[in-house]
């Protein structure tokens, strides 16, 4: 793996079946404004609701759609070994450059248990592929350390980057620390990619993005920037793109009958609702997760809003490819009526 802009790209779906014309014109989008690769179903390509047989074939299509034009990841992580293993296998065949392998969710494996019972034998069986864990405790409930980490990079070729979701600073200084200077840390939080990229004890290279679905020049633009030492110019962009980072979950107090209640909108809810909105392929999300609250649609709408008024050359790329009006669509509500709960 390498530095960059990746990005975590949604699914998207027409009623209840994968939209395969949608998906075609989303990574040919991403593409032409630079993309360093693409991740084909991660979680924020709503990997727990597609089928099996969903998964491998939207892997097929993006490996084909970016070979020889940007890197291909294969999100092939599961709960279950076996499952992972036979996934990997897969994506392999099919031309992956690498595959991203979240920790295991629910059944909450100790960190030890994951790099010997998960990650170990997916790099042995796998040993051309680059093997990138991608830890985020706050949505999985478990965490590959630091420390583990450091001894699958020491013991495999394979092993030598990182998605990094703890959202804990110290945490990515101890894998640097760990890894050494050679180790590839990738943010996995849009929100907190500058800090990442910036922190002397920390040194990340890139970042796995959500919001770069709807702004890919504009994220891989900071990046690079980054990566360039040109802090100055990365900073500007971004705080101007910092009102979409803030949409990858959405937060709202709603009131009921029974007193408040807090409601949070997670990724890739608040993405996909803005990508409607803005009439870029992308569709619903899939049950469980299903709309907004109107206070958080408020949210997403304000957020856009304010990107466009301020920044516009953000929101111009999604414009020109997919040509929308990007003013009509943040100010129509006929392009949103459908997309929140007209009650709690």
């Amino acid at each position: 793996m390498k530095a960059g802009c990746f990005t975590a790209l949604i699914t998207p779906f027409s009623g209840d079946t994968v939209d395969y014309n949608g998906l075609d014109r989303i990574v040919r989008f991403q593409i032409e404004n630079g993309i360093t690769g693409i991740l084909a179903v991660g979680t924020t390509g709503e990997s727990p609701t597609l089928s099996w047989d969903e998964h491998i074939t939207v892997i097929d299509a993006i490996a084909e759609k970016t070979k020889n034009k940007c890197a291909c990841i294969a999100g092939t992580g599961s709960n279950n070994t076996a499952e992972t293993l036979s996934a990997t296998e897969h994506a392999v065949k099919t031309g992956a450059d690498a595959v991203l392998l979240v920790d295991p969710y629910y059944n909450g494996p100790s960190s030890l248990e994951i790099r010997r019972e998960y990650v170990e034998p997916v790099a042995a069986a796998f040993p051309d592929t680059q093997i990138i864990p991608y830890v985020i405790p706050g949505r999985t409930g478990a965490q590959l350390m630091p420390q583990d980490l450091a001894i699958l990079a020491e013991k495999y070729p394979n092993m030598k980057s990182v998605k990094e979701a703890t959202a804990n600073l110290d945490n990515m200084r101890l894998t640097r620390k760990c890894c050494g200077p050679e180790f590839i840390i990738l943010s996995g939080d849009d929100g907190i990619t500058y800090d990442m990229m910036t922190d002397p004890q920390i040194k990340g290279v890139g970042v796995i993005s959500v919001m770069s679905n709807i702004a890919p020049k504009a994220v891989t633009d900071m990046v690079a920037l980054l990566n360039q030492g040109n802090t100055a110019d990365a900073e500007k962009l971004m705080k101007a793109m910092e009102p979409l980072f803030n949409l990858v979950s959405v937060k709202t107090t709603e009131q009921t009958a029974y007193g408040e209640v807090v409601c949070k909108a997670r990724n890739p809810l608040p993405a996909k609702t803005l990508m409607q909105i803005l009439g870029m392929p992308a569709g619903p999300c899939r049950r469980p997760l299903g709309k907004l609250t109107k206070t958080g649609l408020d949210k997403v709408l304000a957020a856009a809003r304010k990107v466009q008024s301020e920044s516009p050359d953000i929101l111009k790329p999604a414009a020109d490819f997919f040509n929308i009006d990007i003013d009509e669509r943040l100010n129509n509500e006929k392009y949103w009526e459908e997309l929140y709960y007209r009650a709690y």
